[in-house]
């Protein structure tokens, strides 16, 4: 019913930037909150940054003034741009988004495929 679907990821240095996008598509009434997840190899899927659909936001301390995450709610989009990256920011980033589907009474969690961003010299 709902697809969200992350681009932007790739290989970049130390010190370079990356912008993700996810955009949500299918019957899709309203989003909720959105937010980017990351998981390295070996560790756990952890939160990077959230957003409400008012746009208030929240990162991890270890992205907090590098990595800023906004959306676009008439395009059912998520942004998070990525400055000053860092090796141990290689992750594949997940978008999950909280979506009300037509028809339907209560939100449910959708996740987008993932994609990879790599970072190294």
């Amino acid at each position: 019913q709902v697809q969200l679907v992350e681009s932007g990821g790739g290989l970049v240095q130390p010190g370079g930037s990356l912008r993700l996008s996810c955009a949500a598509s299918g019957s899709i009434f309203r989003i909720g909150a959105m937010a980017w997840y990351r998981q390295a190899p070996g560790k756990q899927r952890e939160l990077v940054a959230g957003i409400t659909r008012g746009g208030s936001t929240n990162a991890a301390d270890s992205v907090k003034g590098r990595f800023t995450i906004s959306r676009d709610n008439a395009k059912n989009t998520v942004y998070l741009q990525m400055n000053s990256l860092k090796p141990e920011d290689t992750a594949v980033y997940y978008c999950n988004a909280d979506v009300q589907v037509w028809g339907g009474t209560i939100p449910t969690d959708y996740w987008g495929q993932g994609t990879q961003v790599t970072v190294s010299s």
